[in-house]
This record gives C-alpha cells, structure tokens and sequence, in this order.
C-alpha cells in the first residue's frame, strides 16, 4: 500500500516551490547593484548610438 499523502500540505508546498521559484527570478532581474545598473545602461546608449551611426540614408 502506497504513502499516505495530506493533500493540504502536499499543495501548500507546491504553492511554496512556485513562489520561491518566482523569488529566484525577481533576484536576478532585480537584485542588481546601482553600478550594475548604471554600468548596463551606459552600454544599451553606446550600441544605440553605434546603431545610429550605422543608419544608412535613403
């Protein structure tokens, strides 16, 4: 015969694996330094600007 399972605590766990599941990706995209931060802007301007340069007339 098989494990006996309580299934309010079997769902509470589930619910509590996605919700640290959803905490670990708010960590990466969140949990970054203020230099980090300023760092990752500064190289989204210079390759717009190097994209701009690159722009052909018509």
């Amino acid at each position: 015969m098989g494990e006996v399972v309580n299934l309010n605590r079997a769902r509470k766990d589930r619910a509590k694996a996605a919700a640290g599941a959803a905490a670990a990706a708010n960590r990466v995209a969140h949990g970054r330094t203020k230099d980090e931060r300023t760092r990752a802007e500064a190289e989204r301007e210079r390759a717009a600007r190097l994209l701009d340069g690159a722009k052909r007339e018509d």
